[in-house]
């Protein structure tokens, strides 16, 4: 079957100026819209428990269904995208999010709540590697940091405002705004992504029916007992299970991908140092960052005294550098490298987590705390946008879906084992009795955290050093992959 590929719209120049400008607006408003998702609904659950008269434990499902659904359906959102058409699949993702968004805010109960969340997670699957993938396809190599830069601020800004929008929301109007602000946006996005966006194909022309099906039902497994573990029990049956069968199913995926003709996921990728070491840099850095903000907006609240929308506005200086310092480091990524800003930005997370841990005390002087996250902002802020960028420039253009989508779905899994892990470390008998005896599970925990983004630090080394070194990957990655599966 073959395909062509359309031609750059009508309103495209020869420099392509005005159709890169649309794919970065376009594809950075698509990302905004999934990543203040991920965590707009924490700040909102009391009001959310008393509306609908559900158990708090029952309204927790509405941040796991929506995590758990990104989670599992990120690689068939990007294999999708290459199948079908990558802007087709980016409207649909778009649509099937808005719809979601809209049955959310209109659910009357707790049960089509968290069904529309799972939805909306699928939606938002479908729509976040194709960011960075229509980025990629729109600038070459030398120009992209800037353009992956400008996505990785507004994805940083859209995680780390969900829990100040979802308060304020809450506060000043009513739950179900939270998820009517999406409606609009995508009602504006679908028709100008459909219209602006040039459609490109990836280099499979059949579908991955049955690694798509692995790949889905092993993260689901995982993903799973993660959540679950501190809750159930990490040695009750659900959770061994869920984990155990987990990893076979990955494990049944990788085997089936090594020996299949058309595979969803070429392993010749991962033989490539940069992409290798940037995906474990990625999970790492989100395993440290989810964790510590896991627990940190609770610190806030339990051992400082604040209100839910309160500790979100402490937390500002900690989530708002990366709209700012983002798309600087992208910019002076494409002339120094991805790979000194990636390891400064591990080191100065890891640093600013340290000092957190160091002083978490109740009754501890704000100021203290918000230089110290400030500083693991601006971190975190050198990282979102280079280990995009250094991931992107290793594969062939060709492969920028599967890239993209293998990415997403590492990075997600590390958000997930992150909070899993800090979760079990915190845990502990009478841990919400009092502000101390909070700080003596929370402080053991955040330790965690710096040791997750030491780890990223040591992988962000292993990458290529400078941009010409990152080509010559590319290069021989092009070679590899394009002889055949691993």
């Amino acid at each position: 079957m073959s395909r062509r590929i359309p031609s750059s719209p009508p309103h495209s120049r020869d420099d392509g100026t005005p159709h890169k400008t649309w794919t970065v607006v376009l594809a950075s408003l698509g990302v905004f819209m999934t990543a203040l998702d991920t965590l707009v609904v924490t700040t909102s659950l009391p009001a959310l428990r008393v509306d609908l008269h559900s158990s708090l434990s029952n309204l927790e499902w509405t941040v796991n269904a929506y995590n758990l659904a990104f989670a599992c359906f990120i690689l068939t959102g990007a294999a999708l995208g290459d199948r079908f058409g990558r802007r087709r699949m980016y409207v649909i993702g778009l649509s099937l999010f808005t719809t979601a968004s809209a049955a959310a805010a209109a659910s009357p109960n707790i049960g089509m709540l968290v069904g529309a969340r799972a939805l909306q997670g699928i939606g938002a699957a479908i729509v976040f590697p194709l960011t960075l993938t229509l980025i990629s396809e729109a600038f070459p190599v030398a120009k992209r940091g800037t353009a992956i830069g400008l996505w990785g601020g507004i994805t940083g800004l859209g995680v780390a405002i969900g829990p100040v929008v979802g308060g304020a929301v809450v506060g000043g109007i009513s739950w179900h705004w939270i998820f009517w602000l999406n409606v609009p946006v995508g009602i504006a996005l679908i028709p100008l992504a459909a219209t602006r966006l040039t459609e490109s194909f990836g280099p499979r022309p059949h579908l991955d029916v049955v690694g798509l099906l692995l790949a889905g039902a092993g993260a689901l497994g995982l993903t799973w007992g993660l959540v679950r573990g501190t809750a159930a029990g990490w040695g009750s049956g659900e959770v061994v299970t869920t984990l155990v069968a987990g990893a076979a199913l990955i494990a049944a995926f990788l085997e089936w991908e090594r020996r299949a003709s058309n595979p969803m996921l070429p392993l010749a990728m991962f033989r490539q140092r940069t992409f290798a070491s940037a995906n474990a840099v990625s999970v790492f850095m989100y395993a440290g960052l989810f964790g510590a903000l896991f627990l940190m907006s609770q610190f806030f609240q339990t051992a400082l005294g604040y209100s839910p929308l309160g500790a979100g506005l402490r937390l500002l200086p900690w989530s708002m550098p990366p709209m700012f310092i983002a798309p600087l480091a992208g910019a002076l990524a494409d002339r120094y490298g991805n790979r000194p800003f990636m390891a400064l930005g591990l080191a100065l997370q890891a640093g600013g987590l340290a000092w957190v841990a160091l002083i978490a005390a109740p009754g501890v002087s704000y100021p203290q705390i918000g230089v110290a996250l400030t500083i693991a902002g601006t971190g975190t802020s050198f990282c979102f946008p280079t280990v995009a960028n250094a991931i992107m420039g290793s594969v062939p253009l060709k492969e920028a879906g599967i890239a993209s989508g293998a990415n997403s779905a590492l990075r997600e899994f590390g958000g997930v084992l992150g909070v899993a892990v800090l979760a079990s470390v915190f845990a502990r008998q009478g841990v919400y009795t009092s502000p101390r005896a909070f700080v003596d599970g929370f402080t053991p925990a955040l330790w965690v955290a710096v040791g997750f983004s030491a780890l990223g630090f040591v992988a962000a080394l292993l990458t290529a050093s400078r941009p010409e070194q990152q080509r010559t990957h590319e290069l021989a990655s092009t070679v590899a992959l394009e002889g055949g599966p691993a």
